[in-house]
Formats: C-alpha cells, sequence, structure tokens
C-alpha cells in the first residue's frame, strides 16, 4: 500500500512539473474592430466656396466663422472621431511661399515619422495641381494634401484623428480616410 502511494505521489509530481516546462507565451495586444461604411459620396457646392469637390456621405461639412478664414472648412468624422482640417488662401504672387510654409509643416513630422511619401496629382482639364503626403509612423497627421491652380487658389488640407496617435490601432481608418482625400483631390474644382 505504501509503495502503491509513493508511485502515485511520484506520478503526480512528474505530471505537475512536465507541465510546468513549456514557456508562457502571452497574447498579442489586439484592437477594437471598426467596421467601415462602403466609400459614397457627395458633391460640397455649399457655403459660396470658390471650389467643389466631393466628401463621403458619412462625414459632415462644418465651416469657419473667422473672416480670416472665410473658405476654410472642415471634414468631420464623427463615426470615426477623426477631422480633415482645410485651409483656403487665395494666391498673390506668394505661391512658392504657401507651398514651402506647407512643406515645412508636412515636415514638422519627420521627428516622429518613419517616413514621408509624396505622390503628385495634375488635372490640367480643371487647372487642379496637387501632392499627397503619406506619414509613416506614430505621427499627430497621417495624411496631409495641397491642391493648387498655381495662379489664384490654394488649398491645403490635413487629417487628423482626436486621440493619442497609435499606428496600429488607427491603420484602418487611415487607409479609409486616405481614400476619401484621393478622391477628394481627383474630383476638385475651382469655380470660375
Amino acid at each position: 500500500m505504501r509503495f502503491l502511494k509513493t508511485f502515485c505521489l511520484t506520478i503526480s509530481t512528474a505530471f505537475v512539473l512536465s507541465a510546468c516546462v513549456e514557456s508562457y507565451t502571452p497574447r498579442p495586444y489586439g484592437y477594437f474592430r471598426v467596421d467601415l461604411p462602403a466609400h459614397a459620396y457627395r458633391t460640397i457646392d455649399t457655403l459660396g466656396l470658390p471650389y467643389k469637390f466631393q466628401i463621403p456621405r458619412n462625414a459632415k461639412l462644418v465651416g469657419h466663422d473667422s473672416p480670416n478664414e472665410k473658405y476654410s472648412i472642415d471634414i468631420n468624422y464623427p463615426t470615426l472621431n477623426a477631422n480633415i482640417f482645410c485651409s483656403y488662401m487665395p494666391v498673390k504672387s506668394n505661391l512658392v511661399d504657401l507651398l514651402e510654409e506647407s512643406r515645412k509643416f508636412v515636415y514638422k513630422h519627420s521627428v516622429r515619422a518613419d517616413g514621408i511619401n509624396e505622390k503628385a496629382f495634375e488635372n490640367i482639364e480643371n487647372d487642379v495641381h496637387g501632392i499627397l503626403y503619406d506619414l509613416k509612423g506614430n505621427t499627430a497627421s497621417s495624411v496631409q494634401f495641397l491642391v493648387t491652380d498655381s495662379s489664384s487658389h490654394f488649398f491645403r488640407g490635413a487629417l487628423y484623428f482626436n486621440n493619442v496617435p497609435n499606428k496600429d490601432s488607427i491603420a484602418p481608418m487611415t487607409k479609409y480616410i486616405r481614400e476619401d482625400i484621393i478622391k477628394l483631390i481627383e474630383s476638385f474644382e475651382w469655380k470660375k
């Protein structure tokens, strides 16, 4: 009987110790799934703006009340907790200064950016020339752009999320809104 108890205790101890041999691997941190709606657009041609373009139906257009920002707007994504802040400036022989100021604004993020890519857009028929900036990494703004006609109008925008930037958690939403920004640039027209 004593032999049986010793044998059972030895076997039990062996099982317990063998179970502890494997190393524990914690689960990777996960993020909540965000269901993004299908892209659907509408043309904005309101507020007496000197331009028009298409914005998503799930976004809200917010005008500025300040006289200095008369034609500046914000495109708000309430369900995604994001905004595209857009500024309009008339060109008065200062196009080079406006372009350089926008470039500096983008490259201020280079401290936190893993990389910055530029993509040129041109629509000769509508006299629209633009640049899309993709900022990689944990930057405050992950997508910025500018559009101009090179003689009278200058329009720039920057995407911001209303939370601490974490490239992994906002990546699906950034990609989704980036498609909307490309649609905005491609549909952009100056009013004559």
